[in-house]
């Protein structure tokens, strides 16, 4: 693996370096389970309670709050940067909405969507540089956005004509991983690569809850502490994994499982586009001065079905619902511009223009893909063709055919 860079990486020390907050920047990470007596909080109180422990720089009135730690990592943000932010976060949501009405207009297999966690991925997506390396699962379109990937190469392979429509190379953005937790160990052996290599650089791995508990993810976090890799584990803790909640995999926040392997987790309102922004820049600045892995848990909300074939309503209720649609991460940022005076009507105004221009552009584009070949799935399972495949593709014929018989006996 080579990794170009015209700068050294630093000589890597302990992963025993600062540590990450537990709250409002005032503890370290082993502050809510230590023998002092400190209050733990467990998965399911934190559900019960409005205001978990976690890092926070925009309350979800739009109000500024600060933080001794992270503050300094978004100081120099310009008005201009926080339009940028905002229309991230709004042109990201308006292609996610249009993947999910052409999937169920038939134009897509399956889509799996990320209302709710733009602030997550897009403030985490910005505190990238471009020379970092990014593994996403299947629903990090934010972050493609961030790496300039065209909106339209991810619904290739929602409508099944291809295995991913981007070079990873290109954009340092790796091709969608639908193999829960098994990016992680991808994104752990790349950055020892690059450690390896001397690459002044960092790589980020994103993954959800319910991906946390897979044994891929141990494995990483073991390799990444012990060989001190500069990786940034970035959990997404949408509440739910599909139907089961996060309590039924843990009896601590996750950010605490770090402690367990020696390096620091941090918990961030991952609603709070400025604060993932300000926490995933100090993560990856860590890494990159030789400090080792870090763990992430932005504690968002999966607004939606876990993917189209979803139906959450048999598992969740909507005042649980309702609650987060108060936390929205794009009001949250609007509120503040506003407030602040960084905003005008013109721009909203302007960005809804924009919006709707994408959502048609991507519409033409996945309307004039092919349609899938239905057979592609057989073929190159065995070199040398195999009796039963040779079966199943009869079958799947038999079953193709009898759509067009009943539509001609209509």
């Amino acid at each position: 693996m080579s990794v170009e860079s015209s700068a050294a990486r630093k000589p890597r020390r302990s992963a025993a370096g600062k540590a990450g907050t537990t709250g409002s920047g005032t503890g370290t990470a082993g502050d809510a389970t230590g023998a002092t007596g400190t209050k733990r909080t467990t998965r399911s109180t934190a559900r019960k309670s409005t205001e978990p422990d976690l890092v926070q720089l925009l309350t979800p009135e739009g109000k500024r709050v600060k933080n001794a730690e992270y503050d300094a990592y978004v100081a120099g943000i310009t008005p201009e940067q926080l339009r940028g932010l905002y229309r991230d976060m709004v042109l990201t949501r308006r292609f996610d909405a249009e993947a999910t009405a052409l999937q169920r207009q038939g134009e897509l297999g399956l889509w799996a969507s990320l209302l709710g966690q733009e602030a997550a991925q897009i403030g985490s997506g910005r505190a990238l540089r471009h020379d970092d390396y990014v593994f996403p699962t299947y629903r990090e379109h934010g972050v493609a956005w961030c790496r300039d990937v065209d909106p339209t190469n991810l619904l290739g392979m929602f409508r099944g004509v291809n295995n991913g429509g981007w070079d990873p190379n290109g954009n340092n953005f790796h091709l969608y991983t639908i193999v829960i937790g098994s990016q992680t160990l991808h994104a752990t052996g790349y950055a020892m690569g690059v450690a390896k290599d001397g690459a002044d650089s960092a790589v980020i791995a994103y993954f959800g809850d319910g991906a946390s508990s897979q044994g891929d993810v141990a494995e990483s976090f073991t390799f990444s502490a012990v060989y001190n890799a500069p990786v940034v584990f970035f959990c997404q803790n949408n509440q739910w994994a599909i139907s089961e909640p996060t309590e039924k995999q843990t009896r601590v926040p996750l950010y605490q499982r770090a402690q367990g392997y020696g390096f620091p987790g941090v918990r961030v309102d991952g609603n709070d586009v400025l604060a993932c922004l300000a926490v995933t820049k100090w993560a990856l600045e860590r890494a990159r001065s030789g400090e080792g892995p870090t763990l992430v848990e932005a504690f968002t909300y999966r607004m939606g079905a876990h993917t189209t074939s979803d139906d959450p309503s048999r598992y969740r209720g909507d005042e649980e619902r309702l609650a987060w649609e108060a936390k929205d991460p794009i009001l949250r940022l609007r509120r503040y511009l506003e407030a602040s005076n960084h905003a005008d009507e013109g721009f909203f105004t302007e960005l809804e223009t924009e919006s709707e221009a994408l959502g048609k552009r991507v519409r033409e584009a996945v309307r004039a893909m092919p349609d899938p070949d239905h057979f592609a799935i057989f073929e190159n399972v065995y070199a040398d063709g195999h009796a039963l495949v040779d079966e199943e593709r009869a079958q799947f014929a038999a079953y193709q055919a009898s759509f067009a018989d009943a539509e001609g006996g209509h």
